[in-house]
C-alpha cells in the first residue's frame, strides 16, 4: 500500500478530526474565515490552553463583534475584560493593534503586512495570513515545534532549533489549503503527538516519523536546561475605609501595565518593606505571604493592611469590599484579595 505525501495524510485526518472552535470554519470550506476572530484567538493564545481562551473569546467578541468596535473600546474596560488571562501585554497590544486595523480600514492581507501591525510577530503574521487569507506561510507554534522535531528527530535544543524546524514547516506547508494544514498540525499536536504518551499508533504522520521509527518520541523536543527563576519580594497593601478598598491603576509600562490593581511597593531581591506605601499609618503585616509565578521571576508579597477613618486625599478607587471579587484585577491582586476576604 502506498504512503501518502505528509500534507495530504495530515489533511486526510484533519479534515475527520478538526477541533470545533469558536474562531475556526470547518475544513475545507469555501468560506473564508474572519480575520478579526483569528487574529483575536493567536492572540489569546499566545502561553495561554484553549479551554482558558474560549470563555474570554467568546465574551470579547459579544461585546466586541468587530476590530472597529474593540478600537473605539475604553482601555479600562478591555484591561478588565482580560484581567485572569494573563501577559498583560497582550491586553496593550491588542488595543494598539485594533486602533492600527481601524485606522487602515482592514487587516492586511499578507504576512509582510500583518507583521508592520503592533503585537504581531511572525508566527501569528504567518497563522493569520494562512488561515484567513489562504496565503502559504510557515505556521510554527509549541505543538507544531514537538510535531517537526520529532517527525525529523532534530536534535539540536530548543531555542536553537527554530531556524530549522521553521524551514521544514515550509517544505511540508500546501499551496493549497495551507490555514487548514497550519491547523491541523495544531490539532495533531494537541490531540497525537502530545508532551507524554504520543498516541503514535493513531497518527497521519506515523509512516514519515524518524521518532516513531527509534520508538523514542518523547525524546524530542530537546530542551536547553532552564535557569532558575530569581525570587522577588514585596508588599501589597490593603487601605481600607468605610468598607471601602483603595484600587490603584499600574503604571502603563511595565508588568500588568494599566491594570486596576492593589497599590504595591517595589518588586525586588531582598526583604520586603513598606516602600511604596499609599499612606503613613500603622500597618498590619499577616503571617501568610502571597505567592505567584511570572515567567521570570518568582513573586511572593507580604499582604500589609490597615483602616483610616477618614478617606485620604491621594489618587484611586475606592471600591466596595463587596464588589472587589467582580473588579476585574489580575490573578496577583484576586489571590491577595481572596487571602484577606477569607480571614474576614
Amino acid at each position: 500500500m502506498s504512503v501518502e505525501y505528509p500534507a495530504v495524510a495530515l489533511l486526510n485526518w484533519y479534515d475527520r478530526n478538526a477541533r470545533a472552535l469558536p474562531w475556526r470554519i470547518p475544513p475545507g470550506s469555501p468560506e473564508r474565515a474572519d480575520p478579526y476572530r483569528v487574529w483575536l484567538s493567536e492572540i489569546m493564545l499566545q502561553q495561554t490552553t484553549v479551554t482558558a481562551v474560549i470563555p474570554y473569546f467568546d465574551r470579547f467578541t459579544t461585546r466586541w463583534p468587530t476590530v472597529q468596535s474593540l478600537a473605539a473600546a475604553d482601555d479600562a474596560d478591555v484591561m478588565a475584560a482580560w484581567a485572569g488571562l494573563g501577559y498583560y501585554a497582550r491586553a496593550r497590544n491588542l488595543l494598539a493593534c485594533a486602533r492600527a486595523v481601524a485606522k487602515l480600514g482592514s487587516f492586511p492581507t499578507t504576512e509582510v503586512g500583518l507583521r508592520r501591525l503592533p503585537g504581531i510577530g511572525p508566527y501569528t503574521a504567518a497563522a493569520i495570513a494562512s488561515i484567513a487569507f489562504n496565503e502559504r506561510a510557515a505556521v510554527v507554534d509549541g505543538n507544531i515545534e514537538r510535531v517537526i522535531t520529532r517527525l525529523f528527530a532534530i536534535s539540536t535544543p530548543l531555542p536553537q532549533a527554530k531556524t530549522a524546524i521553521r524551514a521544514h514547516v515550509d517544505t511540508l506547508t500546501p499551496h493549497d489549503r495551507p490555514g487548514d494544514f497550519a491547523q491541523s498540525m495544531m490539532d495533531l499536536g494537541s490531540a497525537i503527538c502530545t508532551p507524554r504518551a504520543p498516541r503514535c499508533p493513531t497518527c497521519p504522520l506515523a509512516p514519515h516519523c524518524i521518532a516513531h521509527a527509534q520508538s523514542n518520541p518523547e525524546t524530542y523536543p530537546v530542551k536547553a536546561p532552564k535557569a532558575a527563576r530569581p525570587l522577588k519580594r514585596g508588599t501589597v497593601f490593603w487601605l481600607e475605609h468605610d468598607g471601602h478598598v483603595l484600587l490603584i491603576t499600574r503604571p502603563a509600562k511595565g508588568l500588568l501595565g494599566g491594570m486596576l490593581a492593589l497599590p504595591t511597593g517595589p518588586w525586588k531581591i531582598g526583604e520586603p518593606d513598606l516602600t511604596g506605601a499609599p499612606v503613613e499609618t500603622a500597618w498590619q503585616i499577616t503571617p501568610t505571604a502571597i505567592r505567584h509565578g511570572f515567567t521570570h521571576f518568582e513573586l511572593v508579597l507580604d499582604l500589609a493592611m490597615a483602616q483610616v477613618t477618614k478617606r485620604p486625599p491621594i489618587e484611586g478607587n475606592w471600591t466596595a469590599m463587596t464588589d472587589l471579587p467582580k473588579a476585574g484585577l489580575p490573578t496577583l491582586f484576586r489571590k491577595a484579595i481572596n487571602q484577606r476576604l477569607a480571614a474576614s
